[in-house]
């Protein structure tokens, strides 16, 4: 493949999030939670928390990745299922400890929305979307 090592790589961009997962402007469908980060998709092994629930089930281990980008966004967009749910203060404090910050917390839907436009801007932005259903109880959607 050839390509321009002085240019920044193509932004991710999503067309929708349907009950199956992302849709990604190429037609690719994401359905898990996932990362996007430097023009990249990555698969997260992260899960939804439960209708309900919160995001104490997240872990630093889930947002190693960030300690080896360079350089690390600016704006690190989290997306955390249908609705916005706050961060566990020690996944807030870790991030900012290997410069990744600030997080934005919103729903996935938002999220993706929010990415897209600083995406567009050319920001240095990142993305880690809570994508599917936990419990089989709830559907990613518009608000």
């Amino acid at each position: 493949m050839l390509s321009d090592h002085g240019a920044p790589p193509p932004p991710v961009m999503v067309k929708r999030m349907t009950d199956a997962g992302v849709e990604l402007i190429d037609g690719l469908l994401i359905p898990r939670s996932c990362i996007f980060l430097d023009g990249r998709v990555f698969l997260w092994d992260a899960s939804p928390p439960p209708k309900g629930g919160n995001l104490s089930h997240l872990t630093k281990d889930m947002f190693e990745m960030f300690e080896v980008v360079v350089p690390k966004p600016e704006l690190l967009i989290l997306g955390t299922g249908p609705t916005t749910l706050p961060v566990p203060p020690e996944i807030r404090t870790y991030l900012s400890s290997i410069g990744v910050g600030p997080i934005d917390v919103m729903d996935t839907w938002n999220a993706c929305s929010t990415f897209n436009m600083l995406a567009e801007e050319g920001r240095r932005v990142a993305a880690a979307l809570l994508v599917g259903k936990s419990d089989g109880t709830w559907k990613i959607s518009p608000p």
